[in-house]
């Protein structure tokens, strides 16, 4: 026989482990110690499970991308051309997170963006586009056509401040001439509300009186505002959007070079109601883009600067001193980058993250990790290691929100998706904007643009003089992923769910968790990675949400 082993008593348990010299797992400076590892990247390790005792919906996921904007979801569309245009951006805002417009177009294609993003969604609506009573119905169809719209107020002026007349809506439009004058087909039985009116009580009248737009007018019955159904039902809808605090208006980002051009076309985005500008540049740590910065907070100290890019703490040194409001971390890192392939020259990300973060954040400078995001662990990963955000390329492309149209690849439905570097991007020309400002997509460039379009899209790299162009990124295509509506939801969900596993409620408790060294981590090897991933089944199915 063989003697009995002898066990402590499980009362004891919590003793025992407070026993032990140091946590379980690896606290985050031990874990990137360039002693005894490389860099890392974001598949290179993982994060311990904490102590569930909440529930998941619980979960606050609100986060800064700059010194003074924190969004709801910290999610952010990369400015690509094969990502983030209008539709994009207005619907990033909605659901939480913040689209970034690109560039490579020309400055009135990308204002017009900015200002359709601008005017999607409002409280009350301070400059509405406003005729007279003897405009024509066929100029309430082009503001339609041109701004997504057509429910204008008339007054005696044609402007704001002039006294209210009437209405126009679709309904009074639809078979009308073209030639009628709007004083003949206008709805003039009007429900308005005082100057003075909050908007909780300006939303209550709209309300009850069942239109779809309620005038604000003065003691006089002159147009001060308007109030828009569609935005109430917008505020109904997505609860978490992305919104100015004074205006209501949703928050838009744009993406600038620095070439002195783009000092104009800054100017142009800002006239459109421009909120955040994203200096693009692959390597950040350079003359031009302090400059740049300097140059904007001086011209234009309301807007939130977020310069970049950049992965070590040197650089980020740089741009903190020269006024950057956030910034953008990763080089190489994208899926469709090469840059650290060709040009030698980059950082794995989780690194890049970690060490940028760290050093940033001591000035209340948020960081966005750019590059990289595959799933929902990523986006964690990067949460974890500090970053305020993520910008996502190839996890939103081939989404219906994504510019380009949809075709068929091998018997699958895909979209084109292609790097700010690949050769593809650099020689775009980009269409012809409409005369009214709107950017059309089918005209050709006429040849005076076609320079100003080539700038935009080498600026990134610093090649605009080169005679050869270097590529640092690939073209392809990416399967079509539905719309973001469902799809940003899922990783919301999934952060929710991830957070409750780590056992924090919040990224500011995961963040300070990982500082102080409760939240504990632990290294993969090769084989760690395949063990977990998916293996040893014969055919499987990969379906991330329902």
């Amino acid at each position: 026989m063989t003697a009995s082993k002898s066990f402590l008593d499980p009362a004891t348990a919590f003793d025992v482990l407070s026993s032990y010299s140091s946590n379980d797992g690896l606290s985050v400076t031990e874990l990137f110690d360039s002693s005894t590892t490389g860099g890392l990247t974001y598949n290179d390790f993982l994060v311990l499970p904490g102590k569930i005792d909440f529930d998941a919906g619980s979960v606050i996921t609100d986060s800064k991308i700059t010194r003074n904007v924190t969004l709801k979801t910290p999610f952010v569309s990369s400015p690509m051309d094969t990502v983030t245009e209008t539709n994009m951006a207005i619907h990033m805002a909605l659901l939480g997170g913040i689209g970034v417009i690109h560039h490579n177009q020309s400055p009135e294609e990308q204002a017009a963006m900015v200002r359709a993003v601008k005017r999607h969604e409002n409280g009350f609506i301070t400059d509405p586009v406003v005729l007279s009573p003897n405009h024509h119905v066929q100029d309430v169809r082009d503001i339609k056509e041109r701004l997504g719209f057509c429910g204008v107020p008339i007054t005696d002026t044609g402007k704001l401040h002039g006294k209210l007349l009437g209405i126009v809506t679709a309904r009074d439009i639809d078979f009308s001439s073209p030639t009628a004058l709007l004083s003949e087909v206008m709805t003039t039985s009007l429900v308005t509300a005082p100057s003075g009116t909050t908007l909780h009580e300006a939303n209550e009248i709209l309300r009850n009186s069942k239109k779809g737009k309620v005038p604000i007018v003065d003691t006089e019955g002159r147009l001060v505002s308007l109030l828009a159904r569609s935005d109430l039902l917008k505020a109904q809808n997505f609860p978490f959007s992305s919104k100015r605090p004074d205006s209501n208006q949703l928050y838009c980002a744009a993406a600038v070079g620095t070439r002195p051009s783009d000092r104009d076309r800054l100017a142009l985005l800002v006239e459109a109601g421009l909120d955040i500008v994203v200096i693009d540049s692959s390597q950040g740590n350079s003359v031009y883009q302090v400059e740049m910065i300097k140059w904007i907070k001086s011209t234009f100290p309301s807007l939130e600067v977020i310069a970049g890019n950049v992965v070590t703490r040197e650089q980020a040194a740089t741009l903190i001193a020269a006024g950057a409001d956030g910034l953008r971390v990763g080089m190489g890192s994208g899926s469709i980058c090469i840059t650290q392939e060709v040009m030698a020259v980059g950082r794995p990300q989780a690194t890049a993250v970690f060490s940028v973060a760290e050093f940033a954040n001591r000035f209340g400078v948020p960081v966005i990790a750019d590059g990289g995001i595959g799933n929902v662990g990523h986006i964690v990963k990067a949460l974890a290691l500090g970053a305020g955000a993520v910008m996502m390329g190839g996890l939103l492309a081939g989404t219906t929100e994504a510019p380009g149209e949809y075709f068929w690849h091998e018997g699958k439905r895909v979209k084109t998706y292609r790097g700010m570097g690949s050769i593809e991007a650099m020689q775009h020309r980009s269409s012809a904007p409409a005369t009214n400002g709107t950017a059309t997509k089918n005209s050709p460039q006429p040849p005076s643009k076609v320079t100003t379009t080539e700038n935009a899209a080498t600026s990134r790299y610093f090649s605009e003089s080169s005679q050869i162009k270097v590529a640092q990124g690939v073209s392809g295509d990416v399967p079509d992923k539905g719309s973001i509506i469902k799809f940003l939801p899922y990783l919301h969900t999934g952060l929710q769910h991830s957070f409750q596993d780590i056992g924090v409620r919040s990224v500011g408790e995961l963040q300070s968790g990982v500082l102080s060294g409760k939240v504990r981590f632990e290294k993969r090897s090769a084989q760690a990675q395949m063990e977990g991933g998916v293996h040893g089944l014969n055919s499987y199915t990969k379906r991330l949400f329902a």
